[in-house]
Parts: C-alpha cells; structure tokens; sequence
C-alpha cells in the first residue's frame, strides 16, 4: 500500500428508482453522495453524508473492485460543501469541549448543541453534551442524551473508550448505576482489555451491590496488572470489611503475599484513596 496515495474523499454513487404510477410512471436516478476512506487492507470505508452534508450514520466497507465500479470521485463537492462543513463542527466541538474544561457549562451547552444541530450522530458532541448536564446535576436532561447515545452504537469506535469512561464515571456520581455500567460494558466492548476500565466497572457494581460482579471485575483488573496500586487496595478492602470469605476469595490467582503488603495502606470507608475517581 505503500506505492500509492490512499483513497479518501467524497464520492457518488447513483441507484435507478421508480415513480409516479400508470402514465406517469417513469424512471429516475437517484444520486447519494459518500465519504470515503481507504483501509489498510484496500478495502473501502463508506459513509454516507446527512443532509448537512456531514459524514454521519453507520460505516460499512466495500471491496476495492467493487468500490471502483460503483462510485465516482466528487472533488469539488468535498472541497465546496463537505470540508468547510466538517471543520466547522469539529470547531464547535473543540470549543465546547474548551468551556466544559472551565467549567462554563452553558458556552458549553450551546457549543455541543450546535454541533449535534450540524450532525445529531456525532458522538464527541453528544457525550459532551451528556457530561455538562451531568456536571450540572440535570440528571433528566443527560437521560435524554443518554437515549440517544445508546442508539449510536454502530457508529462507536476504540478511540471512545475515554469518553465511555468519563461519562460512566459522571453517571455513576449522579447515582445511575444502571446507566454506568451500561455504558461500561459498551466500553468493554469495543476496546481491547482494560485493567482501569475493569476497575471502574467493579466500583459501579459495589455501589449497585453486587458483590459478585464486583470481585469479577476487580480480578480482572489485577489479572492484567498486578502492579495497579488501586485495584489492590480494593482488593484488600473487600477482604477486610466482610465482602469475601475463603470460599469466595479469589487470591489464587494473583500474588497474595504482594496483597497482603498493601494492607498497611488500607483505608477506612470515609477515606478517599490515592488515583481513584472515587471513594471507598
């Protein structure tokens, strides 16, 4: 692939289409524009563009072949409509994203919504705009924005994770559990093993109760690193509030006697412990 510049653009394609009935019946064609990305395996990555002319919904590839017989390049498209509209959004996003940093929720709130206005699909936006609602304590509003997050699953991709996580993290400290470890496991799904996701999602199930999930997802957690100082001191604290007996403990897997150690940083259940987003 190294020999030649990559495919990427705008391009059309064009699908016959039936109209009108009885003497008016006749055949039109119906043109759809795309935005295009080439693949490390050659193959085509195709989205279709919204009516703000955004690249927006669900992706699917097309066979290099295939893709050269079926679509034409619109340069000028791409260079008169799309790009102008896409720098636009990702400016709205970035600016939203800068007052949310200040803590300016409603530059924020008006930022994130003229980016959804422009492409209501953009999960950057969308989670930019859950996560003001939530720091805001408008757990109502977020509800709705949670909704419609749920619905973009196609469009998820690894480089999320993070914004999985930092929402799952606000939902969870707005008390919605449910909702946290929802997107938990969504974040779970589209990324590789994750000892600090693990470790987040054995905190939602202890605050929902669920010790066994908990302990699950905590020696997950170790599994991976056995070194994460947070995770042993979980770990420990479980062990020493009562939340698991001999038949439940699952040390046998992982290094007791570094366990063990950690024990001497223990902290009480009003303490708040060192690198975590969250107290025990």
């Amino acid at each position: 692939m190294s020999g030649r510049e990559r495919i990427r653009g705008v391009f059309s394609s064009q699908t016959g289409a039936t109209v009108g009935t009885g003497a008016t019946k006749r055949q039109t064609l119906q043109k759809t524009y795309w935005y295009v990305k080439e693949l490390d395996n050659g193959a085509l990555e195709v989205q279709p563009l919204n009516s703000n002319h955004v690249p927006s919904g669900p992706k699917f590839t097309v066979e290099r072949e295939s893709f050269l017989n079926s679509y034409n390049p619109e340069p000028e498209f791409y260079t008169q409509y799309v790009l102008p509209v896409m720098t636009a959004l990702d400016e709205k996003i970035k600016r939203g994203e800068e007052h949310r940093n200040k803590s300016e929720s409603y530059s924020a709130e008006y930022e994130f919504n003229a980016a959804v206005d422009v492409d209501e699909d953009n999960v950057r936006a969308n989670f930019g705009l859950g996560l003001t609602y939530l720091e805001r304590g408008e757990t109502g509003r977020a509800e709705g924005v949670f909704k419609r997050l749920v619905d973009l699953g196609a469009t998820y991709e690894p480089r999320h994770k993070h914004l999985f996580n930092d929402f799952g993290i606000s939902l969870r400290k707005n008390g919605m559990i449910e909702q946290a470890l929802e997107y938990y496991h969504k974040a779970e799904a589209i990324c590789d093993e994750d000892e600090n996701l693990y470790l987040n999602i054995a905190r939602a199930y202890y605050e929902k109760g669920d010790f066994d999930g908990c302990r699950n997802y905590l020696q997950k957690s170790l599994n991976i690193n056995p070194d994460l100082e947070e995770a042993g001191m979980f770990w420990v604290y479980l062990q020493d509030n009562g939340y698991m007996d001999e038949a439940d403990d699952m040390t046998e897997d992982l290094d007791v006697s570094r366990m063990k150690k950690m024990k001497t940083k223990k902290k009480t259940k009003s303490t708040p412990v060192p690198g975590l987003k969250f107290d025990f």
